[in-house]
């Protein structure tokens, strides 16, 4: 599991940490870890060209403490202090005394355009707003040059606890952040201007309950619901899908795909999309009658393609068993509905849908995607997956940590791609997991088929369905 946390706690961490250490050793372990990465990229170090963008913190200080390494390694290493007068006092004669210089801010343009490397230490994982302009000059700098960069911790401008930008800020090729991530190097729209991203340990003791993780292979593997000997389709569980009309019956069709392949035993149909459903997968158990009348099931996935049918929707929020509510659905809910619910609840909305939901713009939502989706989950005190380059699940009342994907591609943006993803949803909640887990774990795997259904070109819907077992097969290798 990839866990990050909050600045406070990291914070918290670092003093508890420093009180036990001899002075300075803190910020050395930190040194040492951003100066072997440095050398790592750059290869040969000796004669190479190290430009160190050098702001007041105590990021500042390390980009010093590194620089003064590689200095001794026979790097030309120069820093741009960006601020003299507040400049860490004891990195800048580390750097001095092992043959680095210093400059001011004026001038530096040709050093920038001239590097092989630069360090960014301009602001730490306190920063908020985007750079001040003089930095945001040099910025620009460096992004007309060839130079590759590394970025201190988290990249300068980005904002350590949400993930959001709200100006210029630094786009880094790596990213060596210390102690644990943090949330900005997750969650885009920060995630997107840290590039790769390389932990350090530098030893802090942080409490069990993260601020957010990241699912990996072994724990979507030790999640994924494994039939026993007794099993039988009923035992596995079953999945009713409510989704499609006469003028969206592919939305049905996929849906379905994406249950069939998501651990459930069984998948009942029920709407008017069922002729097309069983012309493509005979094994569906389709009813025209209704949900109320489609027969049991352990959970309901509602609302791809219904159009305007709100009677459908208000049947399956009226049934006492977990229920995934996507697309036409999330329009037609009633709020009071979903919050009156005893059974579990997940929503999942993309970045449109969620905005509508919370009455703000688009916009509002894709910038501050971690706000967005805990707003959501409260408001609704269900579970909200929001949907996006980087999905985050939330739970209502705040006591869990945010889940994060990133194991998607920009291909998976296809129509009927989220008709998928509510099946699968729904076929893990009806064999046994919380809305939580069945939220993450679908977007793993949908991501993951959707990487391989691509391969780095355009890829169609239902081919990300036929890709789920290879996902499912590839989290246990």
């Amino acid at each position: 599991m990839r866990t990050a946390y909050s600045v406070e706690t990291v914070r918290a961490a670092e003093r508890e940490l420093t009180a036990r250490l001899p002075e300075g050793a803190l910020m050395q372990r930190a040194a040492a870890g951003l100066a072997a990465a440095c050398a790592e990229l750059l290869g040969r170090v000796y004669g190479s060209r190290v430009v160190l963008l050098v702001g007041s913190g105590d990021n500042g200080g390390d980009a010093l403490y590194a620089g003064a390494r590689l200095a001794r390694r026979g790097a030309g290493v120069v820093a741009v202090l960006l601020a003299p007068e507040r400049t860490h006092a004891g990195g800048l004669a580390a750097l001095r005394r092992a043959g680095g210089t210093a400059v001011g801010a004026d001038g530096a343009a040709g050093l920038i355009l001239r590097a092989d490397l630069v360090v960014d230490g301009i602001v730490g994982i306190g920063g908020k707003g985007g750079l001040r302009p003089d930095a945001a000059e040099l910025v620009a700098v460096v992004e007309r040059s060839r130079a590759v960069v590394v970025a201190v911790d988290l990249p300068s401008g980005v904002e350590a606890d949400t993930g959001e930008v709200r100006g210029a800020a630094v786009r880094a090729d790596l990213t060596v952040t210390f102690g644990t991530h943090k949330p900005g190097l997750l969650i885009d729209p920060a995630r997107a201007y840290a590039g790769s991203v390389r932990l350090v340990d530098i030893g802090l003791e942080l409490p069990p309950e993260a601020e957010l993780e990241a699912l990996q292979d072994a724990d979507v593997a030790r999640l994924l619901p494994a039939p026993s000997a007794e099993s039988d389709k009923y035992r596995r569980g079953v999945v009713g899908i409510a989704a499609g009309s006469a003028r969206y019956p592919g939305a049905a069709v996929l849906a379905v795909a994406g249950a069939l392949r998501g651990g459930a035993g069984a998948v009942r149909y029920a709407g008017p999309a069922g002729d097309q459903v069983l012309a493509r997968f005979p094994e569906t158990l389709v009813s025209d009658a209704g949900p109320r009348k489609a027969g049991r099931v352990q959970a309901w996935v509602v609302g791809p393609g219904v159009g305007d049918a709100a009677q459908v929707v208000a049947e399956v929020l009226a049934e006492e068993v977990p229920v995934l509510i996507d697309a036409d659905g999330l329009r037609l809910a009633d709020r009071d509905a979903v919050r009156g619910r005893t059974a579990p609840t997940l929503m999942t909305p993309h970045s449109g849908e969620a905005a509508a939901l919370l009455g703000v713009r688009r916009e509002e939502v894709e910038a501050g995607r971690l706000a967005a989706v805990r707003e959501l989950a409260a408001a609704y005190r269900a579970t909200v997956l929001l949907k996006g380059s980087t999905t985050l699940v939330a739970e209502a009342g705040g006591l869990t940590a945010v889940r994060v994907n990133a194991t998607g591609t920009p291909w998976l943006a296809t129509a009927g791609s989220g008709d998928v993803l509510s099946g699968l949803g729904g076929s893990l909640l009806a064999s046994g997991l919380d809305g939580r887990d069945a939220g993450s774990v679908a977007a793993y795997l949908h991501g993951l088929a959707g990487r391989f259904a691509a391969e780095g070109a355009p890829t169609v819907a239902h081919a990300v369905a036929e890709e789920l077992g290879a996902a499912w097969r590839g989290v246990f290798r």
